[in-house]
């Protein structure tokens, strides 16, 4: 059996530490992989991307591949608020990777990153991504992007912005959908066990809690 190697970074914290706009936009990146074949992916490669990478091969493992949960700058990179932010562009001149994507994202990110459309593996809801042994779903949860997708393995649900611990991704951007945010929370991650452990894309509320437990205290969730 696969060796998970799993890791959860926040932004200012445990790399970017230097920057003063990524310790305030409470950012998580995460590292997922397989230890015995080490190899892992990035989840969001933004803000610090020489940083992660480094991170990964002090740990012993090389990155062969990211995954986006959407194309807003501070989870792939590009420029926001007038400044610009390191991310998907720069994982590509350091590492031999694609970046996984839903279909629905692709020309968001795209634009954002300046990537090619050759740099991009495109996906469909449920679909699988390996990573080594390790296999990872990718979970269509349109609302704050129409693309955003949601990352479930083994007993983890990382959620990029569709959900934090205590609210939920905003729905007032270029893309949001309020409708579709509510199919979302009430519909698609309904389905999901109260035992998975959801990690989000900021900090907003925490670091990670049981998905039961956000279910009681999220106020978006009631």
């Amino acid at each position: 059996m696969a060796s998970l190697y799993f890791r959860q970074l926040l932004a200012g914290r445990d790399f970017a530490k230097k920057d003063r706009a990524a310790t305030q936009m409470m950012n998580f990146a995460y590292l997922i992989g397989d230890r015995d074949k080490g190899e892992c992916f990035i989840v969001d490669p933004a803000w610090d991307v020489d940083g992660l990478v480094t991170i990964a091969e002090s740990d012993g493992l090389k990155v062969s591949g990211a995954l986006i949960t959407h194309y807003h700058p501070d989870h792939c990179g590009g420029s926001m608020f007038g400044f610009s932010v390191q991310g998907a562009a720069r994982l590509l001149e350091l590492c031999s990777a694609k970046l996984h994507v839903h279909k629905a994202e692709a020309e968001g990110v795209m634009i954002v990153t300046e990537v090619s459309k050759s740099d991009l593996v495109l996906h469909e809801g449920n679909d699988v991504v390996q990573i080594g042994d390790i296999e990872v779903e990718l979970l269509h949860t349109p609302g704050h992007t129409p693309g955003s997708q949601c990352f479930r393995l083994k007993d983890a649900l990382i959620s990029g912005d569709t959900l934090f611990l205590q609210g939920c991704g905003r729905v007032d951007l270029p893309g949001g959908d309020k409708e579709e945010m509510r199919r979302t929370l009430t519909q698609r991650l309904a389905k999901l066990p109260d035992e998975l452990v959801l990690y989000p894309g900021h900090a907003y509320g925490g670091e990670h809690a049981p998905l039961k437990d956000v279910r009681s205290t999220n106020p978006s969730l009631r």
